[in-house]
This record gives C-alpha cells, sequence and structure tokens, in this order.
C-alpha cells in the first residue's frame, strides 16, 4: 500500500516551480511598465510621481520611485499570492469532498458495528489525503483480522504502523512551500531594509553636495526608502498570517488523522481480546 502510494506521488514535472520565474516576470513588468506609466520624465533624465486630483502623489508612481529592489519586493508578493491559492487547494482537496468531521464520524460507526466494507465505501466517497489514510489503515486492520499466527499487540502494532507510514507519505504533500513562504516572511523585511539602506544613503549624498542641497534628490531618496519599507513590512506581514493560517489547516488534519489512527488501532485491540 505504502510503495503504491509512493509510485503515485513520483514522477511529472512540478508546476510550483514555475512560480518564481512567473511572479519575477510579473513583478518586474508591473513595476517597469505599469508604474513608470504614471511618472513623468523631468529634464534630467529621472522621474517623478505624478500628481493626483488633490495634489498629492500617485500611488503607483511612488512605488516607480522605489528603485530596483521594489521588483523583488513585487516578485516574493506575488509569490506569497500564487503559493496562498495553492495551498489552500492542496489542503481543501487532502480534505476531500465531504466534512471531515462527519466522514470521521461515518468510520467510527462501521468500525464500532464491524463494518469494515462500509468504512472503505466511505473512504472511496470522501478521496483526499486522509481518507488515503484511514483507507491505508481500514486495509491493514482486515487483514491482521484473518492473521492466526500473530499476537493480538502485534497486529495492533502493525496496523498503528501501517497507518504512520501512511501519514508519513501525505504530510509533505500539505506541508509542501510552507518554507518558502516563511523564508519570505524572514527576508522580505531585509530586502526591504536593504532598499531602505540605498534610499538613505542617496538622500544623505544629496546633502552632501556643496552649496544648496538638491531638494529633488533628497525628496527622491526619502521617497525610496519609505517605498521600500512599506512594501517589504507588508509583504512580510501577509506571508506570516497566510503561513500561521496554512499551518493551523494542516494541524487540524493531521489532529484528525492521529484521532481516526488511535481508534481504528484500539477498535481491534477491543474486539480481538
Amino acid at each position: 500500500m505504502a510503495q503504491a502510494a509512493t509510485a503515485k506521488k513520483s514522477g511529472g514535472f512540478d508546476l510550483t516551480l514555475l512560480v518564481m520565474p512567473v511572479a519575477l516576470i510579473i513583478g518586474v513588468s508591473f513595476w517597469y511598465f505599469v508604474c513608470r506609466a504614471h511618472t513623468i520624465e523631468l529634464p534630467n533624465g529621472k522621474h517623478e510621481a505624478m500628481k493626483t486630483a488633490d495634489g498629492s502623489a500617485d500611488l503607483l508612481g511612488l512605488i516607480y520611485m522605489g528603485g530596483f529592489i521594489v521588483p523583488i519586493l513585487l516578485t516574493m508578493l506575488f509569490m506569497v499570492i500564487a503559493y496562498t491559492f495553492e495551498r489552500l487547494l492542496t489542503i481543501g482537496k487532502a480534505k476531500g469532498t465531504g466534512n471531515v468531521d462527519a466522514f470521521l464520524a461515518t468510520v467510527k460507526s462501521n468500525l464500532a458495528s464491524d463494518n469494515i466494507n462500509g468504512a472503505l465505501d466511505a473512504c472511496t466517497k470522501q478521496k483526499g489525503s486522509v481518507a488515503n489514510v484511514v483507507q491505508a489503515g481500514l486495509h491493514k486492520y482486515a487483514d491482521m483480522a484473518k492473521n492466526t499466527e500473530l499476537e493480538t499487540e502485534q497486529k495492533v502494532l502493525n496496523i498503528s504502523k501501517e497507518i504512520e507510514e501512511a501519514t508519513a507519505l501525505e504530510m509533505p504533500s500539505l506541508q509542501k512551500n510552507l518554507a518558502v513562504l516563511a523564508t519570505i516572511a524572514s527576508v522580505g523585511t531585509l530586502v526591504a531594509l536593504l532598499g531602505t539602506v540605498i534610499g538613505m544613503i542617496k538622500s544623505f549624498a544629496a546633502l552632501a553636495t556643496s552649496g544648496t542641497p538638491d531638494p529633488g534628490a533628497l525628496s527622491q531618496g526619502i521617497s525610496e526608502a519609505l517605498v521600500n519599507t512599506a512594501i517589504g513590512i507588508a509583504t512580510s506581514a501577509f506571508a506570516i498570517i497566510v503561513y500561521n493560517i496554512l499551518t493551523s489547516k494542516i494541524d487540524s488534519l493531521t489532529y484528525a488523522i492521529d484521532e481516526i489512527g488511535f481508534s481504528i488501532a484500539q477498535t481491534f485491540a477491543g474486539r480481538k481480546k
């Protein structure tokens, strides 16, 4: 059973590998073409954010003024968005077609009446990772019920081991890409800090010029620093929130699997005493 699951999960191209290059292309394109269109090119070749109707600077123009670090931060933001939808779809598929709690209640009810086939039918209808683990445990349950050579304790141990192996095969698919979200959550602020420092260096360079400081260069450096800070903090905060939400959902599935696995093993032990 475990070998079959392994074969099913191996092979094929992982589409999530395309997320980073696609996000990079979108981030750079959005920054250069969309945000740049909301700026005005000055005679000295530099750009200035357009003004809105109320006289304030256009937001997209300000984003372009953030400099070359902004596309990197936008890439991270788009990666978080993409992986959020991908993980939510994966976790939803892992839950199966019906309510997990109702499914577990059905399996427990069938086990209580010693209706293994009914429990297996419920797994077939439910589908998903939880159902796959329960199905593996039920198949081992049926095999151990027919075994006349092993002691009851050894049979229960074999059932528990089968459930653990099936769980170990399903969990990587649920936890996949969470490390990327965690990395973005921590690295995003550091990249933003780099952009902030670069902007402040430009501001101090404008102040250090002989004579009257260039107010345009000074304001541009400050804008670059603040834009990078804002985007970086927003990206990291979003990644942290998403990571915690996804982790919570995975933990609830893990708890459900552990609960039904324990029930299967204990039901077998109670009936075979």
